[in-house]
């Protein structure tokens, strides 16, 4: 990468150009020393504590799922509009996760990684906590209740994308970035997992109770709901103690001799380090600004790279959301979801799930971290969207004469899961993380990220009003030929993102650091 010195900025006494670039060159070898170390104890330690978060993540987003359905089974809808009703449950948490990622990820780049990590998880415990003890009262209905928690729940997710993907990507080595920060992506599949395989236990274990009398299910899906604070909890303690990354440190902060050393601490490889009247080397990097902000994205080479990131990650959760928050839906319009009783009906979407994720979700994520740093996040993105092009092609012309085939419904089903999976679905995750500069690298997977989330605000929205044109569930292979569509159109949205693999983050922000003309200030112990 050039390292040319700008010589505008030069200062006129050599002590102190001499001072500037030693402070490069220590950069320089801080850097290197994370982009090549050898794969190691601290780099799983930062999968599994960011993995613990999205694991939490994925469990609350889809395990609405079966709760939606259990609440229809048990709740008078006389006065309320069932599909609306559906709607705003499952809208509440995308609506607040997209606020949630445009403000953690600024506030990431504004105040540190370290001190925003962890308030996302208090969050949602909170509101996991508040979903599962919510009830009818006077005032105000289960339901709105729910609604109101989970809009919480999701601003707290919605922290988590950001969060995570930078504190990982920025701790990364080069070689092993892109299956590093998938693997911590790929712990949703484990979720999703987690939510049918919860949901069967719980139910297998008020069967008899559910069977004599069904608002026993009034207890099964609070006890669902609830489970969601397990992990969250296991993953908060580490999250507060994990050390803020030393390119915020070197960047942002300026203290170039700090994030040296922070390194080497995490890397095992100890020094001394006396913090108290030490001189301060640091780096003349731009301040981030709304005005630096502008100037920098108003550049084509810049500003391609955010609208690519973002137009990917929207038209991807359309279809993902679409299907994704919807799968006991269609697998009732298959006679999957069908029982002689509520509990037999509810067993069968549970398990209708777990089929579905051991087949496509799971399998997707993990062919990913395996072949991303070989093949490039590019061309798996080019690939996951021209094959869901196809897929969704096929599904949508042939769903009227395949209902009645369950193995060949779940086939395709499951092999859209697994492409969604290893393709966009995981490469929009990781690609941002990657492609902007330090001061601006959460807010910029914030951006894309809340893309995503209004991609799949509007998929609900499309999928629970026009659904039923036609009749019950008549409507739903033109959606999935609408879902087509957008997944054609990511192909040449990927075409403005740059291929990442093998490049250390300094290149692939475009920038060159500059050296500062300022003295070295003496820090207060």
């Amino acid at each position: 990468m050039s390292r040319e010195l700008n010589s505008s900025i030069l200062p006129d006494s050599d002590e102190i150009f001499l001072d500037n670039l030693y402070d490069l060159n220590t950069r320089q070898r801080s850097l290197n020393k994370i982009d090549n170390a050898e794969f190691g104890w601290f780099h799983i330690r930062t999968c599994v504590v960011a993995g613990i978060g999205f694991f939490t993540d994925a469990y609350d987003l889809f395990v609405i799922n079966f709760v939606a359905v259990m609440l229809n089974h048990i709740n008078d809808h006389k006065s309320y509009n069932r599909a609306n009703i559906d709607m705003g449950l499952k809208m509440s948490a995308a609506c607040g996760t997209l606020i949630g990622q445009l403000a953690f990820g600024w506030a990431a780049d504004r105040y540190g990684r370290k001190k925003i990590y962890g308030w996302e998880l208090s969050i949602m415990i909170i509101a996991t906590l508040g979903s599962a003890m919510s009830s009818n009262s006077f005032a105000i209905t289960t339901w709105g209740s729910l609604i109101f928690w989970r809009f919480i729940l999701g601003i707290g997710i919605g922290g988590d994308y950001p969060a995570s993907a930078i504190i990982t990507s920025e701790f990364a080595t080069v070689k092993k970035r892109g299956a590093m920060i998938s693997a911590v992506f790929a712990m949703q599949g484990f979720g999703i997992l987690t939510a049918g395989v919860v949901s069967v236990v719980t139910l297998g274990a008020y069967r008899d109770s559910i069977n004599k009398n069904p608002m026993y299910i009034d207890s099964v899906w609070r006890i669902i709901l609830a489970f969601g604070i397990i992990p969250a909890i296991i993953g908060l303690y580490f999250r507060v103690t994990i050390p803020e990354t030393p390119r915020f440190i070197m960047d942002v902060l300026g203290d170039v001799e700090k994030a040296a050393y922070d390194i080497d601490n995490a890397l095992r490889l100890e020094r001394p380090f006396n913090n108290k009247n030490r001189l301060i080397y640091a780096i003349d990097a731009p301040s981030s600004t709304w005005k630096d902000f502008r100037e920098y994205f108003s550049k084509w080479e810049n500003a391609k790279i955010l609208l690519g990131t973002s137009l990917s990650w929207f038209v991807l959760d359309i279809s993902f959301y679409g299907i994704g928050l919807n799968n006991a839906i269609i697998l009732q319009a298959i006679g999957f979801g069908d029982g002689q009783t509520i509990y037999s009906t509810l067993w069968n979407l549970s398990v209708g799930n777990i089929i579905i994720t051991i087949l496509g979700t799971i399998p997707g994520y993990w062919c990913t971290v395996i072949l991303i740093d070989k093949w490039g996040r590019k061309k798996i993105q080019l690939m996951g969207f021209a094959v869901l092009t196809g897929l969704f092609l096929i599904w949508g012309l042939i769903y009227q004469h395949i209902k009645q085939s369950m193995a060949v419904f779940i086939t395709i089903f499951s092999l859209c899961q697994l492409f969604q999976n290893f393709g966009p679905n995981t490469t929009t995750f990781v690609i941002p993380s990657e492609v902007f500069p330090t001061r601006y690298r959460s807010t910029g997977h914030g951006i894309s990220a809340a893309s995503g989330k209004l991609g799949a605000i509007i998929a609900q929205v499309g999928f629970l009003q026009l659904k039923d044109i036609g009749g019950p569930n008549q409507f739903v292979d033109r959606l999935i030929l609408i879902f087509a569509f957008f997944m054609f159109f990511g192909i040449f949205s990927t075409l403005l993102i740059p291929e990442t693999r093998g490049k250390t983050l300094e290149t692939l922000s475009n920038e060159t650091p500059r050296i500062s003309v300022n003295r070295k200030q003496k820090r207060k112990a």
